[in-house]
């Protein structure tokens, strides 16, 4: 093998291994933001939707007191205005079930929120009713109350999520550092066993062939060296030992 295939040969390798190392880390990165900004936005669209379904219920309920204090005027638009956020924030989670136990939390807003909107509704309709604040803590204030659970239910299943998922963004953080230290490690270990050979079959031979000479000129002997790698310095080799022939025969002469 020639001189200058085995240093590109050599230099190939550690390219190699360098780019299979950072080909690796690119996809187990790619792999990770994907996976992980997925779960992210799941989560994240659900718990929106619980804040959403969590402001409208406490705007109903501030209504439903404003209307007991008389302020019908003030209190109606703030029921309607509530009814039709808690509905979109409810329709967005049941488009967004993604986790265990989700579908039940979402179906037990439905129904508790049902019961509320029932109190309220009938509350408005009857236009003569004496309900007072009395009524208020015993019925309407309890399903509010149950309603709120139920959301607060749903939140805290995908904010659980989330720190899960945010655990295992950190685990997954090692995998993908593993191929950088493995480059890292194989690139040493390559790199020592690399000087070792440019050492025995170029440096090693370079130095034979200089004391070789420096002696031949010193002593005038013959110079016997030898050469075991077969390229270019075994071709050097010869031709110094020939032109040291060639220079001694002469000298005799």
């Amino acid at each position: 093998m020639r001189l200058r295939t085995k240093i590109l040969s050599g230099f190939l390798i550690l390219i190699l291994m360098l780019f299979a190392a950072g080909s690796w880390s690119i996809y187990e990165m790619t792999q990770m933001g994907s996976s992980v900004q997925r779960l992210l936005d799941e989560n994240y669209k659900s718990i929106n939707a619980a804040r959403m379904m969590m402001e409208a219920i406490e705007r109903q309920d501030s209504a439903v007191l404003l209307i007991i204090s008389g302020n019908d005027k003030q209190g109606k638009p703030i029921l309607a205005s509530g009814d039709e956020l808690f509905l979109k924030g409810l329709d967005t989670a049941k488009t967004n079930i993604t986790l265990d136990g989700e579908q039940a939390c979402v179906e037990t807003i439905e129904e508790s929120y049902g019961s509320f909107k029932n109190f309220w509704t009938e509350f408005i309709i009857n236009a003569n009713n004496n309900k007072d604040l009395k009524w208020y803590y015993q019925t309407l204030h309890q399903a509010f109350l149950d309603t709120k659970l139920s959301v607060n239910k749903l939140m805290t299943l995908n904010d659980q999520a989330m720190y899960r998922t945010a655990s295992k963004l950190q685990k997954r953080s090692y995998r993908v550092i593993m191929p950088g230290i493995v480059a890292i490690v194989s690139s040493v270990i390559f790199t020592l066993i690399f000087s070792y050979f440019i050492n025995y079959y170029m440096v090693a031979p370079i130095i034979k062939i200089t004391n070789g000479v420096k002696d031949f000129i010193t002593t005038r002997n013959y110079m016997d060296i030898s050469v075991e790698t077969n390229d270019e310095l075994s071709h050097l080799a010869s031709a110094v030992k020939e032109l040291c022939a060639i220079s001694g025969a002469v000298q005799k002469t």
